[in-house]
C-alpha cells in the first residue's frame, strides 16, 4: 500500500475563472425519460471525430455533432433485456478498422455493437454483476478493460469475445469497481479504482503472450485458458472514500472520489517491491456540489482541459497545462438542473456534451472571440 508523502503541500485552483475560453449552449436534447449515465466522442478514428454515442436505460444511441450546433442522431441499439440499464460505453474497432461500441450496464453482459452493419457483433459474457465502466486500449483498440460490481477487472478481445484476462483475488480490489483507464502510451499498464477507496496500478507485460494468443483464438472463446492476475503493481490510498473515476495524465493520475474535487497526483513505484511506493498528490481542482459518486470527467484528445459536470447541471472546465491549476471557465444554463453524469469534451475541446439524469443531452460550444 503506497503512503501519502507529508510535507509536500499540494496546490489548490481558485474557483475564479480565467474565461480563456467561453461557451454556449447551442443544443438540447431530451432523449428519454430514462437517466444517461454515458456520452463518449470518438477519439479513435479521424473520420468519426464528430461522432459520439450515448448510454441509458436499455439503449444505445449514436449521434453526429453537425457544425452550427445541431446533432443528428445515426441509429440506436435497442436491448431485447427490458431490465437492462447500460451505465457505459466505449468506441472500439475490428482488426480491419471498422467502428465498434462496447456497452455494459447491470445485466454485466457487454454488447459490442458492429456500427457498420448495425448488428450485435459479440456479447461478452463473465462478469458475475454490473459494469461500472469499460475503456479502450487506444494503441490496440481490439482491447477493452471492464470494471465490476463483481470486485474485478476484465481484459477482452472483442474482435474474438475471448476473456483474456481477470485481475481479481488477492491483492485486488475489495468492493465495486467504478472506473478503469488504459495508460495512453504504456500499452501493458492500466489503473483501476472503486468503492474500496484505493486505486490500483496493474501491469499485462508478463501476460502479453495470451494477449496475443487471443488473436489468433481458433477453438471456442469459452476453451481459452483466461489467466487470473491477482495482484496490482501498485496500490493507491489517495481518498479516504469511494474513487469513482481515475483517468492517466502522461505517467500522473487524476482521479475524483466524492469531495468535491479532483486531484492530480504521481504514483511512485519502487522498483524492487511490487505493490510498494508513495503517492505524491500535486494538485487539487475544486468542483463544488460534486460529493455523490458516479459523476465522470472528460478530457480533450491532446489532454488540455478536463471537464466535469456536477448535482446541479453545472459543468467546470479546467485547464491541465497551468500550476497552481486555473479553472478556464464554468458552464451553467437556467435550465440545467439536473445531475450531469459525464461529460465528454470534442478532440479539440471546442464542444462539451453533458449527460443527465433526467435524459437530457447538452451541447456546448466554444465562442470564438
Amino acid at each position: 500500500m503506497s503512503k501519502i508523502v507529508l510535507g509536500n503541500e499540494s496546490l489548490v485552483g481558485s474557483l475564479n475563472p480565467s474565461n480563456k475560453n467561453t461557451y454556449k449552449v447551442t443544443n438540447r436534447i431530451q432523449e428519454g425519460k430514462k437517466p444517461l449515465y454515458a456520452v463518449v466522442f470518438n477519439f479513435l478514428d479521424s473520420r468519426f471525430f464528430s461522432v459520439f454515442v450515448t448510454a441509458g436505460g436499455n439503449r444505445i444511441t449514436l449521434y453526429n455533432c453537425l457544425e452550427d450546433g445541431a446533432i443528428s442522431a445515426l441509429q440506436s441499439y435497442t436491448d431485447e433485456d427490458k431490465e437492462e440499464s447500460f451505465y457505459t460505453v466505449s468506441w472500439a474497432c475490428g482488426v480491419n478498422g471498422s467502428p465498434y461500441v462496447a456497452a455494459g450496464g447491470v445485466k454485466g453482459i457487454i454488447r459490442v455493437i458492429d456500427v457498420n452493419n448495425e448488428r450485435i457483433h459479440k456479447s461478452l459474457v463473465g462478469h458475475g454483476d454490473s459494469v461500472n465502466e469499460i475503456r479502450t486500449q487506444p494503441l490496440k483498440p481490439q482491447l477493452v478493460i471492464t470494471a465490476s460490481k463483481d470486485e474485478s477487472v476484465r481484459l477482452w478481445n472483442i474482435e474474438t469475445g475471448i476473456c483474456i484476462l481477470i485481475f481479481a483475488g488477492a491483492g485486488g480490489h475489495r468492493y465495486e469497481v467504478l472506473s478503469v483507464d488504459f495508460h495512453p502510451s504504456d500499452i501493458y499498464r492500466f489503473a483501476s479504482c472503486g468503492m474500496d477507496t484505493t486505486i490500483k496500478i496493474w501491469s499485462m507485460k508478463e501476460f502479453w503472450t495470451y494477449v496475443e494468443k487471443s488473436f489468433t483464438w481458433n477453438d471456442e472463446p469459452s476453451k481459452f485458458p483466461t489467466k487470473f492476475v491477482q495482484f496490482p503493481v501498485f496500490t493507491a490510498s489517495v481518498h479516504t472514500n469511494y474513487v469513482d473515476c481515475n483517468r492517466w495524465f502522461g505517467d500522473f493520475i487524476l482521479s475524483k472520489s466524492v469531495d468535491n474535487e479532483i486531484v492530480l497526483w504521481e504514483p511512485q513505484l519502487k522498483e524492487n517491491s511490487p505493490g510498494e511506493g508513495t503517492s505524491d498528490v500535486i494538485l487539487r481542482y475544486p468542483i463544488p456540489m460534486c460529493d455523490i459518486w458516479f459523476i465522470k470527467f472528460s478530457y480533450d484528445l491532446h489532454f488540455s482541459s478536463v471537464a466535469i459536470g456536477n448535482q446541479e447541471g453545472k459543468i467546470y472546465v479546467w485547464d491541465l497545462k497551468t500550476c497552481p491549476p486555473v479553472l478556464i471557465t464554468k458552464l451553467s444554463h437556467n435550465q440545467s438542473k439536473s445531475v450531469i453524469r459525464q461529460t465528454a469534451m470534442s478532440v479539440d475541446g471546442s464542444t462539451i456534451l453533458a449527460c443527465c439524469e433526467d435524459g437530457t443531452i447538452w451541447r456546448w460550444d466554444m465562442i470564438n472571440k
